[in-house]
């Protein structure tokens, strides 16, 4: 009997092995929550990259941070923080100011605005979260996170599962 992610792409054969099945489960799973949460953004004219350093830079407190930690720190990766960040700073979100003792480094900081955006977000924000998965109760949300966090040390240290 074919599973649910098969039926869902129409596809007839069987995956050829469980890790290709459980990574477009994965992938499939993930696009399904992030477009909740975009379509929660939307209407605020944020992208989820851009809520992701709001978040960021919000957590830094007036000391801001350099724009190469913003963009270590991001929850995926985006391929250019200069854009992203130039797009954030003409909406009136974020500034950047270069260091005094270092000019080479830029500095990005939250602005009053953006910190008034973020306070208005948290609850639906939050809500677009826990919607879909707090069905699953807490015991499978850590069991969940633990595997989630399992694979990716295990990427990072260069060893298989």
């Amino acid at each position: 009997m074919p599973g649910r992610l098969q039926s869902e792409i129409r596809q007839s054969r069987p995956f050829p092995h469980p890790a290709e099945e459980a990574f477009l489960n994965l992938q499939r799973t993930a696009g399904w929550l992030l477009r909740g949460v975009e379509e929660t953004l939307h209407p605020f004219g944020l992208t989820h990259a851009q809520y992701n350093v709001l978040r960021i830079l919000a957590g830094t407190g007036p000391a801001g941070l350099p724009c190469g930690e913003v963009a270590a720190r991001m929850i995926t990766r985006d391929p250019d923080m200069t854009r992203l960040l130039d797009r954030m700073e003409k909406r009136g979100l974020v500034q950047r100011t270069r260091a005094a003792t270092d000019r080479r480094v830029v500095r990005a900081h939250l602005t009053p605005e953006a910190a008034t955006l973020l306070r208005s977000l948290e609850k639906p924000v939050r809500d677009a979260i826990r919607g879909p998965l707090g069905p699953l109760g807490a015991a499978k949300l850590e069991q969940l996170t633990a595997l989630l966090e399992e694979i990716r040390i295990q990427m990072e240290s260069g060893t298989s599962i």
